[in-house]
């Protein structure tokens, strides 16, 4: 009891310093492995040295600060759960004991026993973003921390700035409002928002998964999830940008050879360049497509 005592007593003292206390191999045995314990402690497996280049590791402890800064100041906080971090330089025989060769990656450790494999957060699938750990959480501990994120202008600058754009606008060409009926530019616009929400532009902010991700072994990054259930973050802009864009210009193109009544020869140019590139990106597509959903069967001509 008086071992317990002075372990709750210490991290308790850290706590108090820094809502997330960083641990080497000696504390991460004392406090984490060593029993007794009655608190759950929550860590994240990290490599935040400059030299390791984990810039998804930077945009995880952003989120992980945040969660942790929200049960620090909270009116629930107590004894029963705390937040710690083992960076690869200074814990790197923690990551071996645990068999662990990827980071981030967010662990719950319980009172009792050793954790379970829904212990290890599925950062893959579900993301880091504060609210999803802090649901994680509650699911493994029964704790419930409500995040507290800082305020964030940037998104109220930014429509101050739009209005007062159009606003402007609207003024300087009071006497010829003709644009405004323009059909080409509402369909440039509605474009624009199509393609922002049919490449998982809303998926992204709601669960806030890592741009790409690098292998640890091999340093080989990649940007398109191999699973279903999950992106990344450069992958919705591969979507966007060249492929759903693409796709896109090459039936305007299509659509343009087929009425237009310029020249003929023109118009078989601007034809098969319409063809070329619904063919094209669209066999890119659907090999996207057939990499993450394993066993599809179609595929197109180029890849």
């Amino acid at each position: 009891q008086n071992l317990l005592a002075e372990k709750v007593e210490q991290l308790m003292d850290w706590s108090s310093r820094r809502s997330i206390f960083r641990m080497n191999g000696d504390k991460f045995r004392k406090f984490i492995k060593t029993p007794p314990r009655n608190y759950s402690m929550i860590v994240m497996f990290t490599a935040l040295q400059p030299q390791r280049q984990c810039s998804v590791c930077r945009q995880a402890n952003e989120e992980y600060q945040i969660l942790a800064n929200s049960w620090r100041y909270s009116s629930a906080f107590c004894n029963k759960l705390f937040f710690s971090m083992v960076d690869y330089d200074e814990g790197t025989d923690v990551f071996q004991q645990l068999n662990m060769n990827s980071a981030p990656t967010f662990m719950h450790f319980p009172p009792k026993g050793r954790p379970k494999r829904a212990d290890t957060f599925d950062l893959q699938r579900i993301g880091f973003a504060a609210e999803q750990l802090a649901k994680w959480i509650a699911d493994r501990t029964d704790v419930h921390v409500r995040v507290f994120r800082p305020p964030n202008y940037s998104g109220t600058i930014a429509l101050a700035l739009l209005v007062s754009l159009v606003g402007g606008l609207l003024y300087l060409r009071r006497n010829n409002l003709e644009f405004i009926y323009n059909k080409t530019g509402w369909a440039m616009v509605s474009l624009c928002i199509v393609f922002a929400m049919t490449s998982g532009q809303m998926w992204n902010h709601i669960r806030g998964p890592p741009y790409a991700h690098k292998n640890p072994h091999n340093g080989q990054v990649s940007y398109i999830h191999g699973s279903s259930q999950a992106q990344f973050v450069a992958e919705s802009h591969i979507i966007l940008l060249t492929i759903d864009a693409a796709i896109t210009m090459g039936m305007v193109l299509l659509n343009e050879a087929a009425t237009s009544k310029g020249d003929v020869g023109k118009r078989r140019i601007i034809c098969l360049v319409g063809l070329g590139l619904v063919v094209f990106f669209f066999s890119f597509l659907l090999s996207i497509f057939r990499s993450k959903y394993h066993g599809y069967p179609y595929r197109n001509f180029f890849f």
